[in-house]
């Protein structure tokens, strides 16, 4: 294994990253980010904002969040403490895989990260009482143009591992799909 590859999903852009962990007496080393290796595999990204979330409570959920078309965002999701469910949803029309989703289990010592095109919404269960995520994205947030899916919305049938709990009171307002939904324009 090279030290950053990148592995594909089912949903078409969609990547999980595998970095190479390195372990010592004194603990441990990863690359989290390499624009070159990025890339050279194809996919280039620019970073334009890191965020950090915590979250507190096994079995909260974060999401689902997007932006707006002519806003979206790609992300690169590292879990950096604890361990979560990341699920990202194609809200691309054009793509065969519109409205399918994929979670995969990112942990702080697994040497993973969820690369995210742009297009697609983004959210997380906490499968520990404690855990850190860091967010790159390669578009700043504007509030104006952020939108969200509900977690629990039965058209997408998430497979969420734990029950859902601790949703805010903005992620709990998210609709549901309806026939109104024209995903995301890219």
């Amino acid at each position: 294994m090279t030290d950053y590859t990148l592995q594909k999903t089912p949903l078409e852009g969609l990547y999980l990253i595998q970095q190479k962990v390195f372990c010592d007496e004194r603990g441990r080393f990863a690359r989290l980010f390499c624009q070159s290796r990025l890339t050279a595999q194809g996919r280039p990204f620019a970073i334009r904002q890191i965020n950090h979330s915590r979250t507190v409570g096994q079995g909260s959920v974060r999401g689902l969040h997007y932006q707006k078309a002519g806003y979206a965002e790609s992300k690169l999701i590292t879990c950096l403490r604890g361990a979560v469910w990341d699920v990202a949803v194609d809200l691309r029309p054009q793509s065969p895989t519109y409205l399918q989703w994929h979670a995969q289990e990112l942990r702080a010592d697994d040497g993973r990260s969820f690369l995210i095109p742009a297009g697609f919404a983004h959210g997380f269960q906490s499968l520990t009482d404690e855990s850190e995520v860091l967010y790159l994205t390669d578009a700043d947030y504007t509030p104006e143009h952020e939108a969200g899916l509900s977690a629990l919305d039965p058209a997408l049938a998430i497979s969420w591992p734990l029950p859902v709990k601790n949703l805010s009171a903005k992620d709990a307002s998210h609709p549901l799909l309806d026939e109104h939904f024209q995903g995301v324009e890219l």
